[in-house]
């Protein structure tokens, strides 16, 4: 079947365009222009006042020579509107390409993900008829960061990148909606039992934060375990915060257990600047055959349109949404036959919707945006520059023998300026010395270098000793300062050590 997608009245919602808040729409790739075209003919229908540019980004642009997948008319637009619903859209396999999602969350500094995950029991069949939850993910930093290199043969390295502001930002944006919307518990999820440091400052920042807000439950999970409970007894959850992949793999879950992942639309917010999307895929596999589910768009939507303030639109196109759920219209990826009446493609559960504007569901909670968007003045505050002291550094070696000692032997009589051979580890565990024999090494090694007593060195002896490890032949491929701030550790221990 060929499905029409991109219609000529798509780009056009409302005769009355004076009073139209401008908007950038992708259609994207894969099931994209699908979804889209169901989802603006929604909003046409609902009355939208809208006035859409229309851009190209994604595996075309990719393809065309931009490695980007979206080029400079596309950015010139969206600094126009400040608004984008975007379809999803697909990054080409391979080296090369960075994913776009990412790219434009991070240029346009939208650094809040909120992803609400209902269930809409019974209408659609879920083990968890009970579940209201909002998760509000980190979308800057983290390892989406993307900074990665190959450093020897055998190792591959990824930084986590966790920064004060950016973490301070997203809390108290957690905190805040949750008091705005009247929510009851703030949740963070973390692994700072393993990453003390990164994760460590999440969980601090979470729990000093929390203290402003006295109003509020608040509570922290190891993410593990978190997840877990998540998935077997959401209704205990009511906001989650966590840091970018933590969020991003949990928001997926938590939308697949209310009945499918179809169902959860996102918005993306930051100073000045909001997209607003579905939170699955392109679905290549699907596309153009009219069977995907256009709901987390269309959910997107209407966030959207609270966001521009076209409150009454949203509630309109939700309440329609709802009554076409309750009465049992549904496509195929919540198709139950014990709750669902008609089977629709994508196409048809639109018009489905737009015969029900204006009505309003019989058993769910009607939804009201009366209240509008809440939009928060999220400060943060000044970093204090700490009292910094160089007092060693980690240096990072390929070295094919997998023998800790043969290495050991190496370096250990190297010295700078006090600067002398501590421990070394490999693949963050403790080696030499009184490493254990059964410890499989690999060709990525970390030399510590400190001085004792611990106290303060000199670049210049670092660089000296850089120098002294080159002439014994030896490949450095990495270097980190070790410092003390404030006069604590700004590193970690090693496993073992």
């Amino acid at each position: 079947m060929e499905i029409a997608t991109k219609p000529l009245e798509a780009t056009t919602t409302t005769s009355n365009m004076a009073t139209a808040t401008p908007i950038t729409v992708a259609y994207g790739d894969g099931i994209g222009p699908e979804i889209m075209t169901a989802t603006l003919k929604i909003l046409k229908a609902a009355g939208a006042r809208i006035k859409i540019e229309e851009i190209a980004i994604g595996e075309k642009v990719y393809l065309g020579g931009n490695s980007s997948g979206i080029g400079n008319e596309a950015w010139d637009s969206l600094r126009r509107t400040r608004v984008f619903l975007k379809a999803p859209i697909t990054t080409p396999q391979g080296g090369g390409y960075k994913s776009l999602n990412v790219t434009t969350r991070k240029v346009l500094g939208l650094y809040a993900n909120v992803r609400p995950c209902v269930s809409y029991h019974p209408y659609v069949h879920t083990k968890h008829p009970i579940m209201d939850v909002v998760i509000v993910r980190e979308n800057e930093e983290d390892l989406y960061a993307g900074i990665e290199h190959q450093q020897t043969d055998e190792v591959i390295q990824c930084l986590k990148l966790i920064s004060k502001p950016g973490t301070e930002k997203i809390i108290r944006y957690a905190f805040e909606y949750a008091r705005a919307y009247g929510r009851k518990k703030v949740t963070c999820f973390t692994k700072d039992n393993i990453m003390k440091m990164t994760d460590g400052l999440f969980h601090k920042t979470f729990d000093r934060i929390g203290e402003e807000y006295p109003e509020l439950e608040k509570e922290h999970w190891i993410v593990d375990i978190g997840a877990a409970k998540l998935a077997e007894t959401p209704e205990v959850f009511d906001v989650i915060v966590m840091p970018n992949l933590y969020g991003d793999i949990l928001s997926d879950v938590a939308a697949q257990i209310t009945g499918s992942v179809g169902l959860a639309g996102s918005a993306n917010i930051g100073d000045g600047f909001a997209m607003f999307e579905a939170i699955h895929g392109s679905a290549p596999r699907i596309a153009g055959m009219d069977k995907a589910n256009p709901s987390g768009l269309i959910l997107a939507a209407v966030q959207m349109l609270v966001h521009i303030k076209q409150s009454d639109i949203a509630a309109k196109i939700h309440n329609a949404w709802l009554r076409t759920i309750e009465d049992g219209v549904h496509t195929s990826d919540v198709y139950n036959d014990s709750v669902s009446k008609t089977k629709v493609g994508t196409q048809a559960f639109a018009e489905a919707v737009i015969e029900r504007l204006g009505q309003a569901p019989l058993q769910f909670p009607k939804a009201d945006y009366s209240n509008g968007d809440k939009h928060f003045d999220i400060k943060i505050s000044e970093t204090v520059p700490a009292v910094r002291e160089l007092v060693g550094v980690d240096i990072f070696l390929q070295h094919k023998d997998r023998n800790p000692d043969a290495l050991a032997a190496l370096l250990k009589d190297i010295e700078s300026s006090g600067l002398q051979l501590k421990m070394i580890t490999n693949r963050g565990t403790k080696v030499w010395p009184n490493g254990f024999p059964e410890t499989f090494c690999t060709d990525h090694w970390r030399c510590r270098f400190t001085r004792e007593p611990q106290q303060g060195v000199s670049y210049q002896a670092v660089v000296d000793l850089m120098q002294k490890i080159h002439h014994r032949k030896l490949e450095i491929i990495k270097t980190e300062n070790l410092y003390l701030m404030d006069g604590a550790p700004a590193y970690t221990a090693a496993q073992g050590q």
